[in-house]
């Protein structure tokens, strides 16, 4: 029996949790759940037995097979490498910090020394599998290769961060063009799916990342891109909410205890 933990009590967490409670993950055991709202933690853990931890060094010290981030960049970059180090694998859904190199290297680094691994889930997005295969036969070959996602939503979406204006209510229009690292410290919470598709290509620093601005749109539609010599792949996922990217740590979750496994 593996177990694992919940840092993170809100929405996607609750999803997980539901997603456990229903059968959805046998073979693995709730062990703690942690948020900044114990209040949020408490309600999460009701019913499932796993520990209310009052900090994330708590989850580490019962050290779980697997903490599954949902809440923010910033927990995930207190907690991440020292649970790495002492064997813990993490699930995180803001995989926006590994956009920042230097945490992504000592994350990798923590990981190697302490034999855990860090399970990028799909998130709002997928096929990593074909984004992979197809760099991985550029590199192989020496060949060029474009990689990047070009991702549709509404202006309610983008309030309250620097690409929102009221025009946008009116008039479709592309409100960012550069690379997915440029995007993610623009967007902290909201290109994530950009920064994991990247890392499955060329990496943040390399991938584009496009964001169109259309009235009355609701929820997202990204679409990724990679090409090189005589392949082109291309993957277009519309969401109408978030809920996609927690159920993607549940289908990873189900994937590593299944005895058959799909790359």
């Amino acid at each position: 029996m593996k177990t694992f933990a919940i840092a993170g009590c809100g929405h996607l967490g609750n999803i997980v949790k539901k997603a456990y409670e229903n059968g959805l993950l046998k073979g693995y055991s709730l062990a703690a759940v942690y948020s900044l709202r114990k209040e949020d933690a408490e309600k999460l853990a009701e019913g499932t037995g796993a520990k209310v931890a009052s900090s994330i060094d708590e989850v580490i010290e019962i050290r779980p097979d697997f903490i599954i981030e949902t809440a923010a960049i910033a927990l995930l970059k207190d907690f991440a490498v020292k649970a790495l180090s002492k064997g813990i694998s993490i699930i995180p859904l803001s995989i926006g910090a590994f956009a920042d190199n230097s945490f992504r290297q000592s994350a990798l680094q923590a990981a190697e020394e302490g034999n855990a691994r860090i399970y990028i889930p799909s998130g709002a997005v997928g096929g990593f599998d074909v984004l992979r295969t197809i760099s991985l036969i550029a590199e192989a070959n020496g060949w060029d290769i474009k990689a990047g996602i070009h991702t549709h939503k509404g202006p309610d979406s983008l309030r309250n961060t620097p690409l929102y204006a009221g025009e946008l209510q009116d008039k479709e229009q592309s409100v960012f063009s550069g690379s997915t690292k440029e995007a993610i410290a623009l967007l902290p919470t909201k290109v994530n799916v950009a920064v994991a598709s990247a890392l499955a290509t060329i990496g943040p620093e390399n991938a584009t990342a496009e964001i169109t601005s259309v009235p009355k749109f609701i929820g997202d539609d990204h679409c990724i891109t990679v090409e090189t010599d005589g392949l082109k792949a291309v993957v277009d996922i519309y969401s109408a909410n978030s809920d996609i990217a927690a159920w993607s740590v549940v289908a990873l979750m189900r994937n590593l205890s299944s005895t058959m496994m799909f790359f």
